[in-house]
Parts: C-alpha cells; sequence; structure tokens
C-alpha cells in the first residue's frame, strides 16, 4: 500500500478506508432490513397495490442471502482493519477519559460483529433451501436476530465516532 500513500496522506486514505466500510455498513443494513421485514410481515396480496410500506415487505427474500453474506464478510474485514487504528487512536482515549459505557456497547459490537459471522452459514443455508417449509421458522428468526445485530453495530459505529472518530 505505499505506493498509494505517495499520491495520498495517510489520514486521507484512513477516512477513505472508512467511508468504504460506511457504505458497506448500509448496503448491509438496507439488505437484512428488507429481508427481515419480509420474513416478519410476509405480503399476502399483490405488492402494486399496497403503497411503500407494503411493496417495502414484499421483497424476495432468497435473493438476498448471497448479497448479505458477502456484504457481512466484506464489512467485517473492513471493520478488522480499521480497528487496527481504531485500537490506537480513540480507544485509548475513550479509556482514559473513562467513557466505560460507550467502551463497552462498542466491545460488544465487536462481540456481535463475530458471532454474526459465525452464523452466516446457518443463515444461507437456510435461505438456499427457502422451499423447505421446514426451514421458515428457523429461517425467520435467523434473520430477524441478524438484522437485529446490524442495526445495533450501525448505530453504535455511529456513536462511538461521534465521541471520538476519525480526525479528532
Amino acid at each position: 500500500m505505499d505506493f498509494l500513500l505517495d499520491y495520498i496522506s495517510v489520514n486521507t486514505f484512513w477516512t477513505i478506508l472508512f467511508i468504504v466500510h460506511a457504505l458497506l455498513a448500509v448496503a448491509l443494513l438496507g439488505a437484512l432490513t428488507h429481508q427481515a421485514m419480509s420474513v416478519l410481515l410476509p405480503v399476502r396480496q399483490a405488492a402494486a397495490d399496497g403503497g411503500f410500506i407494503m411493496r417495502f415487505r414484499a421483497v424476495q427474500g432468497a435473493g438476498y442471502a448471497t448479497a448479505v453474506c458477502v456484504l457481512w464478510i466484506v464489512t467485517y474485514v473492513f471493520g478488522a482493519w480499521i480497528y487496527t487504528k481504531y485500537r490506537i487512536y480513540v480507544r485509548i482515549p475513550i479509556e482514559a477519559e473513562g467513557f466505560w459505557k460507550t467502551q463497552g456497547v462498542f466491545e460488544l459490537k465487536e462481540h456481535l460483529a463475530t458471532i454474526g459471522l459465525g452464523l452466516l452459514p446457518i443463515y444461507w443455508y437456510f435461505w438456499k433451501n427457502a422451499r423447505n417449509l421446514e426451514y421458515d421458522h428457523p429461517r425467520k428468526w435467523v434473520t430477524v436476530v441478524l438484522a437485529g445485530m446490524c442495526w445495533y453495530m450501525f448505530l453504535v459505529g455511529h456513536i462511538v465516532n461521534n465521541v471520538r472518530g476519525f480526525g479528532s
């Protein structure tokens, strides 16, 4: 990566990396939210009749499974890469100032991201066998759990960035 630093500053590099991570997180959040709504509140009639909410719920959930898996993994990798800077430039000052609750919710975010990574094979299997009615209930709840985890991680990431994020 040294060749890249001939053209941009180190701070710009890490900022670009963080922005890409955030954009990937938004895409993941959107896909999982659509999919979770489709299993929690399935549409019983044609979606064209019902307006925005009805169309939002009417997505074909199985079509999102591979995208969710890929987005989760890529977002995780970018987050792990950014963590090398976070560990020194953000976490240490947060601990020094005694923001233990802020640090704790971020620690939970890290754990949930890893647990979610471990749930992906199960999630993918259930969605790739979407026509098997036996998997409807577990597929629904694995999807809802992953969506809830994703929302938590997204919001906590923004809060911690507001406490002491890039450029502080």
